[in-house]
C-alpha cells in the first residue's frame, strides 16, 4: 500500500509527458540507435581527442560510438569477444581505445552503473508503472520538489524494451539511456 506522498509522486511522474532535454542539452543527431540484444554500455574518453566515446556490448558483439553525434566509429561482430568481467565489469575497447589498451567499465545486464550526477544535473530512474521505467533529468532537487518542465524533465519512457542503463559520462558532457533494443544519446556544451 502506498502512502499519500508516494501516491502523489506516482501521479506526478505519470502525468509528465516525454519532452526534449533543456538547454544546454541536445539529443545526438543520430537520434535513437537500434542495437538488438543490448547487454550494456560504458563511456571512455577518446585517447586522441578527449571526447566522449560510448562502448556498446550486445549479443552480436561490440560497437563504439561518438557520444556527441551517435556516429559509429568501430564494430566487432566476433562472437568470442570477452564479456565484461572483473571488479569493474570492464571489457577491452575497440578502435582508438584498443590501440591505447583501454578497458571500458560496462553497466547493464551484468550489473555496474553509470554516473547519475554531473555538474548539478541529476539523473533518476523511476517506475510508477513497473516494469516501465522513466528517465528524469533534473536540477536543484528536481522531481522531488520542483515542477515538470521547470526543474525536471521526463526524457525517456521505456515502455517497449527493458532498461539496461542510464547515466552520464565521467566528463559530464554526455548522457545515455540504453535499453535491450537501442541507445539514445544527449550531449551538452558548457557547465550548465
Amino acid at each position: 500500500m502506498l502512502s499519500d506522498y508516494q501516491r502523489q509522486l506516482c501521479d506526478r511522474f505519470l502525468a509528465a509527458p516525454v519532452v526534449p532535454a533543456p538547454e544546454p542539452w541536445r539529443q545526438a543527431a543520430a537520434g535513437t540507435i537500434a542495437v538488438g540484444g543490448l547487454l550494456g554500455v560504458g563511456f571512455a574518453p577518446d585517447p586522441d581527442s578527449g571526447e566522449d566515446l560510448l562502448m556498446v556490448v550486445s549479443h552480436d558483439g561490440y560497437g563504439l560510438f561518438d557520444a556527441a553525434t551517435g556516429t559509429k566509429i568501430a564494430r566487432d561482430r566476433d562472437p568470442d569477444l570477452e564479456l565484461p568481467d572483473g571488479p569493474d565489469l570492464a571489457c577491452p575497447g575497440l578502435g582508438p581505445l584498443a590501440r591505447a589498451g583501454v578497458r571500458v567499465p560496462i553497466a547493464g545486464l551484468f550489473g555496474g552503473g553509470l554516473h547519475t550526477v554531473a555538474d548539478g544535473w541529476v539523473l533518476d530512474v523511476v517506475s510508477p508503472e513497473w516494469p516501465n521505467d522513466r528517465v528524469l533529468l533534473s536540477t536543484g532537487g528536481g522531481p522531488w520538489r520542483g515542477s515538470a518542465g521547470e526543474t525536471w524533465w521526463h526524457l525517456f519512457h521505456s515502455d517497449y524494451s527493458e532498461l539496461r542503463a542510464a547515466g552520464f559520462s565521467a566528463s559530464g558532457r554526455s548522457l545515455v539511456v540504453a535499453t535491450s533494443s537501442d541507445i539514445t544519446l544527449w550531449t551538452r556544451t558548457g557547465n550548465r
